[in-house]
């Protein structure tokens, strides 16, 4: 599906037009490829077979700048894990299979990790430049084989209980342009308002001189009336908590500190929504490949056209048939079909696996899922071309951000006290939502600073 409408492509030249390109001879624009993926997994691992439905998923065939990939319930949600320590093995597997995936296909695969992984607060000087060194999840390196060099390198990757974020770009780019302030942030608004069965996990980067925020979530469930208010709060408080705080590396920089204050903004995931309307009508206008008709009673399209908590935001045209929920894993049946089979989940079809995106300077070009029968969700995924402005050498490097997006400077105790005064003491052992610099911070462009 082509997304390419009359007012679409007025917002992309009035990013254009209204940028600083054209006010300062010093500032130069170029454009980017950005892919974003969705994928509620349902508990289950990768496994080796997965690498055909990944090719899919990924259309490597029109390969993008950057790949950003969010995922859903890469555990199952489960008490043990809502709660337990995070464990992160299955992130680093999903990882380990991406990168393969990313990297086959032009011949240079990522290799598997070291038995004895380099971390960071022992990096051993092996002979091997840092931007040679694949990152990999908790701050671990990986060392490739002398004289292989990936495609695609892991620019910052976060895991909160079952959802997942991980950010690939394209090595060269790495030296063409300023890579800075690759940020994480986690929120944490499941049961009881703040565990992380439910939430998000996000990425702040710029780069030269434009700001990117890419935010993966996973809100609430439920169809009956009033869940979607349930969703909708989840979404103010995904906006009102993620922060991404001022650090010594930043410099003279002012980087966002808030999911607004950036520039170019994409906000993806499992968001749950539902439609208004009776299964079995629901049903009827899936057999008749009705999408239009069928949007029309579409949650999250309300919202987007009554100005609700994504006021502003934009999605391309829905053109694929829901993306939930499928009866089992290796199945094309919608589960909750009568008549229906013993111990089924009815549940009425809906497009809970979206994208959208938030400012100028932003074009899709493709809005699809894909057919995995891997789990009772299908992969979504959206093409976008994006403007960034290039500050020639010898210029300042990023331009100041509106004041209106740079809140009081915290204190050093900012997070402390902010969680102490939301979050009743006898859930603060259990809640995740630390911010952190990616582990990759950098490493790849030290040298053209």
């Amino acid at each position: 599906m082509h997304a390419d409408g009359g007012e679409e492509n007025d917002d992309y030249m009035d990013g254009v037009a209204d940028g600083s390109s054209e006010m300062d001879p010093c500032i130069s624009t170029n454009e980017l490829r950005v892919f974003i993926g969705t994928w509620n997994v349902a508990g289950r691992s990768p496994v080796g077979s997965l690498a055909v439905d990944l090719d899919e998923w990924l259309n490597l065939k029109d390969a993008a700048d950057i790949y950003v990939l969010g995922f859903q319930e890469i555990v199952p949600l489960k008490a043990k894990t809502v709660i337990g320590a995070e464990d992160p093995r299955e992130a680093t597997n999903w990882n380990l299979l991406i990168g393969k995936t990313l990297n086959n296909k032009y011949g240079c695969p990522w290799l598997t990790p070291l038995m004895n992984p380099i971390t960071a607060e022992n990096n051993r000087n092996d002979g091997i430049p840092n931007s040679e060194r694949q990152p990999s999840i908790s701050g671990q390196t990986t060392t490739p084989m002398r004289g292989q060099q990936s495609k695609y390198k892991l620019m910052a990757t976060k895991k909160m209980v079952g959802v997942f974020i991980s950010v690939w770009m394209r090595g060269e780019l790495l030296e063409k342009y300023n890579i800075a302030g690759v940020k994480v942030c986690s929120v944490a608004c499941g049961i009881m308002g703040y565990l992380g069965n439910k939430g998000s996990v996000s990425v702040s980067m710029s780069i030269d001189g434009t700001s990117f925020c890419f935010i993966a979530a996973h809100l609430a469930s439920g169809e009956k009336k009033g869940d979607e208010g349930r969703r909708n709060h989840q979404v103010s408080e995904i906006f009102r908590r993620t922060y991404f705080p001022r650090l010594p590396e930043d410099g003279d920089n002012l980087l966002p500190l808030t999911i607004l204050g950036h520039d170019r903004i994409f906000w993806f995931g499992d968001l749950n929504y539902r439609l208004y309307l009776e299964d079995n009508m629901a049903r009827h206008f899936i057999r008749q490949e009705d999408w239009t008709a069928l949007q029309k009673f579409d949650q999250l399209q309300r919202e987007l056209d009554d100005g609700g908590v994504f006021q502003g935001w934009k999605e391309g045209n829905i053109e694929f048939a829901p993306t939930y929920k499928y009866s089992s894993s290796n199945c094309n049946r919608y589960s909750g079909a009568i008549p229906s089979r013993a111990g089924e989940k009815q549940r009425t079809p809906a497009w809970c696996d979206r994208i959208l995106w938030y400012g100028k300077g932003v074009r899709q070009l493709s809005y699809f899922r894909s057919e995995s029968k891997f789990s009772d969700h299908r992969p979504v995924s959206a093409l976008f071309c994006t403007r960034i402005e290039v500050v020639k050498s010898g210029n300042p490097r990023f331009p100041a951000i509106p004041t209106t997006f740079l809140p009081r400077t915290p204190s050093k105790n900012h997070g402390q006290e902010r969680a102490t005064r939301e979050v009743p003491s006898t859930l603060l052992s259990l809640i995740v939502r630390d911010v952190e610099v990616s582990p990759t911070y950098m490493q790849a462009c030290i040298s053209s600073r």
